[in-house]
């Protein structure tokens, strides 16, 4: 296995598809259906990454994602927002609460896999 990743979706069809993009390259996957679901999961079994939607019932992602960096056990976590919010100002509130990574839907498969591929990697020291 790759890492671990919790995908968290409030749309079935989606959270479908990112779970079996992510498993057929080769990441173990669980799945939650809004924030206070993804971080009780969170809470049992930390995941190596988050993906994250934003617009979801019960608690949003970026309530969800200020959250787990507030806590100390989960402020490390990489989270890469993906989320239907197209515009510059829902961007850079990802960034302000804490994802490391925001991509869009429609999403580019390849773009999803790099950029997990990428956070799981974490910091790398710049070449000399």
């Amino acid at each position: 296995m790759r890492g671990k990743i919790l995908a968290v979706e409030d749309e079935p069809d989606q959270l479908e598809l990112l779970a079996l993009l992510l498993l057929e390259e080769g990441f173990a996957v669980d799945t939650a259906t809004n924030g206070l679901e993804a971080l009780d999961k969170v809470a049992h079994s930390r995941p190596d990454l988050i993906v994250l939607d934003v617009s979801m019932p019960k608690m949003n992602g970026f309530t969800c994602c200020q959250k787990l960096r507030e806590n100390p056990a989960t402020a490390a976590i990489p989270i890469l927002m993906l989320t239907g919010l197209r515009s510059q100002f829902a961007q850079i509130n990802g960034f302000a609460y804490g994802a490391n990574a925001y991509l869009t839907k429609p999403f580019i498969p390849e773009e999803l896999i790099s950029a997990a591929h990428r956070l799981l990697r974490g910091p790398t020291a710049p070449a000399p």
